[in-house]
Parts: structure tokens; sequence; C-alpha cells
């Protein structure tokens, strides 16, 4: 519920002196008698009784009356957080405009793929394989280290990805790899390089990637019944077995790797002990852990978004924290401030296999139906491209702010919209109205607001280097509540 700070018609007129809002404020409810109030572009929060409740909603309607804090400690507080009278609150607006000028590629090497996931978004390995070609891969390479020459930047990215297995075009990796590296010398800047993966490798494989890559995401989806049960090969055997010896590959070399877990409905109850099997027997830099998406071959699974998901991720991170490490879900990021919940409206460049331009690594075909909005250019003679300025600035308006139904929604500066291929895909090109993201979502970030309040004292949270002052005293009876 946002507490707003727009003025109306029927708002009654207030004292010279009496307090504004001046932050956009939610009361995010826990129970009967509690509420937390979260000023996320104040970086804000505490949790109040009914008494502060009333004290705010009085102040935004203009209804304020100096009986209602007779000390002024309420107002007092509320000022040192930044939610009366702070001035203008700026939200974390980028604009992009023009000619995309992307330090970052994404080279969608194939359509192939070693293994049939059950779940897979692409439903890769149904059609026949579609494989980039050197010349492809090179103008990639070229566009973005020169626009990051050009920028001034220190670094430019190269990163590959779905929809199929990148290593199956292991000519072009490699190639594309010692490419972008003559590039990064003749310009005098760095390189990263990554790759989202099944993992299945040869050993020879496994001794390159170490050698030649900056890091890599491995889906892994716990433990091994769970994993083999989804994530199978082409013959239809299990293939948890070769990933987890290349996780134990990586961890001798010291190689940075993240592990991308997905859950089935069927697997939620499993949540807690993959990551407990995970944490025990590999090191990877965190665990990403998502509901089954509704797309390609997990378009009729049942839903995992739902409170079981929740209440298995809650108890999966419990697990996780025993091992000093984290877990996350990609749309609850309470320490991020944003308008972009990933690249797609920040002029991300991603190139299919015929070396199209498509704003989404999972809207990789011309014969998808929703290509004609992602899709916004292709090669323009022996080098460079041609881009469809409409389509990709209509991408760039696809952020938060421009989404209706999540302007009520807490989270929205954190997720900032989650994804729009997914939304997209569920409401059929309407208007979005939700899905059972959005409960996940919320639900997680009110526990990561929850714990940096605890982890403040259990009075208040403010992300902000200079704390409020002068609070001794003021919990219960001034209408304050620790966090537990």
């Amino acid at each position: 519920m946002p507490l707003s700070r727009d003025t109306d018609d029927q708002k009654q007129p207030t004292p010279r002196d009496a307090p504004q809002l001046s932050a956009e404020i939610f009361l995010i409810p826990l129970d009967a008698q509690r509420h937390i109030v979260y000023a996320p572009l104040r970086r804000s929060a505490f949790i109040a009784n009914a008494k502060v409740v009333r004290f705010l909603a009085a102040v935004q309607a203009g209804r304020w009356d100096s009986s209602a804090d007779p000390d002024g400690s309420i107002t007092g507080f509320l000022r040192e957080l930044g939610m009366l009278d702070a001035g203008e609150e700026l939200p974390p607006i980028r604009p992009f405009v023009g000619p995309p000028e992307p330090n970052a590629v994404t080279l969608l090497l194939t359509t192939g793929c070693n293994l049939r996931c059950t779940y897979c978004y692409a439903s890769s390995g149904e059609l026949p394989a579609r494989f980039m070609s050197m010349d492809v891969a090179r103008r990639g390479v070229d566009f973005v280290a020169a626009n990051a020459a050009r920028r001034g930047l220190p670094h430019f990215e190269v990163s590959f990805h779905g929809p199929g297995e990148p290593t199956l075009n292991w000519a072009v990796l490699t190639g594309s790899v010692a490419y972008a590296r003559e590039k990064a010398s003749e310009f005098g800047i760095q390189l990263q390089t990554s790759v989202a993966t099944n993992a299945v490798f040869t050993d020879q494989q496994i001794d390159w990637i170490v050698a030649h890559l900056t890091g890599a995401m491995v889906s892994l989806d716990g433990l091994p019944s769970v994993h083999d049960a989804h994530r199978i090969t082409a013959g239809g055997a299990g293939s948890s077995e070769r990933v987890i010896h290349t996780l134990r590959r990586f961890d001798k070399a010291g190689f940075g790797y993240g592990v991308r877990m997905t859950v089935m409905a069927s697997n939620i109850a499993a949540l807690p002990d993959s990551v407990d099997f995970v944490y025990s027997n590999f090191r990877p830099s965190g665990i990403q852990i998502e509901p089954v998406y509704h797309l390609g071959r997990g378009r009729d699974a049942a839903s995992a978004e739902t409170g079981e998901f929740v209440a298995a991720f809650r108890a999966a991170r419990e697990r996780a924290l025993r091992h000093g490490r984290m877990i996350s879900f990609s749309a609850a990021r309470v320490d991020s401030l944003a308008i972009h919940y990933c690249g797609l409206s920040q002029d991300s460049f991603c190139l299919t296999p015929e070396g199209t331009v498509t704003g989404c690594y999972e809207v990789c075909s011309l014969d998808n139906r929703w290509a004609p909005l992602f899709f916004y250019g292709e090669p323009n003679g022996q080098d460079g491209y041609k881009f469809h300025l409409p389509v990709l600035d209509h991408l760039r308006s696809l952020t938060v702010v421009n989404r209706r139904y999540c302007r009520a929604c807490f989270a929205r500066w954190h997720c900032s919209g989650d994804c729009y291929h997914k939304s997209l895909d569920l409401s059929g090109g309407g208007e979005f109205a939700g899905a059972g993201r959005c409960h996940i979502t919320r639900e997680l970030t009110k526990d990561q607001i929850l714990q940096h309040i605890v982890d403040s004292g259990g009075l208040f949270w403010r992300g902000l280097p200079n704390p409020p002052r002068n609070l001794a005293g003021q919990e219960e009876d001034g209408g304050f509540t620790r966090g537990t």
C-alpha cells in the first residue's frame, strides 16, 4: 500500500508548519498491528505500529494535527529518515537515446544442444540447428570493442549464451575469444568473457575454459536425482555426473563460476537439500534460483511460482547461511535501485546465429511471435549495423516507470518490472496484470528489508552514511517496534 506525495482537490489545507511527505512511502503489512514503513528511494525502513501508520496517513491526507505527536518524536524520526521535509526525491532514471553504443555483445552461437531438458525455454534440439559463423562473431566483437575505445571505457565484454549450448559451436567460441583478445590489445583495454552453459564438457574443453574465460554460469539443479530427472542428454541419460566432474575441475583450478538452479513444482520440497548439496561439495560464487519458466518445453509445466516456493527458498537460504553463503532470486534485489530489470531497455546487444540483433537472448528467432518487438538491427554492408530506432526506442521505454501494474508495488525500484518477455508472453501482448513471480518478488524483497533492519540494530534501517540520531527510548511507546 503506497502513500503518495501528490496533492489532489480533496486534500485539506494544512498549517504552515505542518510536515510534508518527501518520499514515496509504502506500508507493508506484517501482522494486524505492525507494518514495515518503507521509502525505497531514501533507502529507509522501520517497523511501525498503528500509531505511526495513522500519523503518516494524516500527513498524506492533509489532516495533520500537532496533538498526534506532542513531543515531536515521530516527526523528528521521520525527518531523519528522509521521509518528511527532506526535499526532492530522485528516481534512478537513466535515459538511452540515439544510435546504440554497447560495449558488450552476447553471441548466441547455436540453437543446437547436447541436452533435452524437459523445461528448455527454447525447446532446443527440436529443429535443425543453426550455427554462427566467425564472420558474424568478428563483426560483433569489432562493434563493441570500438564503442568501448571511443567512449573511453576500461573494458568490453563478450559473452556466450543459448538458446542452445554455446560450446557445441566450439570453433567459433574459441576463435571469437582469440579475436576479441587481439582487439583488446589493439585498443589497450581489458576483455571480459563468460559463458552460460550446461557444463557437459570434455576435459580438453574444461582446460581451455579455465585458461581463457573470465567466468561461467552453470546450470545445475541441485541434488543429482533432481537434476537428472529434467536435465537429460539427447539419449535420455542424466547429466549430473558430467556437470559434477566439471565443477570439481573448476574448483581445483580456482575458476570463478556461479550456479543457476531451476525449480520444478515437483521438486520444490527438495530445494533446501539441493542448496545444501551444492554448497557442501562445490565452491560457486553464488546460486541463482528460479521457478520454471512457462516457455518452450516448460510451457505446460505445473507452476512453481507459489507460496510453497517462497517457503522452500527461505529454508534453502538458512541452509546456505550455515555455509556462510547466499542464494538469490533474480527479481528480489533490495540493494539495487533501477528502472531496468535487464539489458533489454538498456540497448542489450545480442547476435543471433545469422547476425541479426535482438534485445533478448530468449527471443532469438524471426519465427518467434514477438520477434518484431525485439529485433532491432542487422548487418550493414561490410561492417557495422543498421539499426531500427523506432523498435529500439520502444525497447528503451520498457522500464518499470511505464508499467501501470507496478506503480503500487514497494518492490518496483528493485525488481524493475521483472522480465518483459515472460510478462509479454503471459499477457498475450496485453496490459500486464501481475504473475506468480510478483508474489515471490514481494515476499523475498520484504525478507531482505527486514534483514537490513535487523542488521542495523532492529529499530530502523537507513542505507546512507549518517544514521538518524537521538532515538534512544523511542521504541514501542513512540510507535516504533524492533524487527525480529
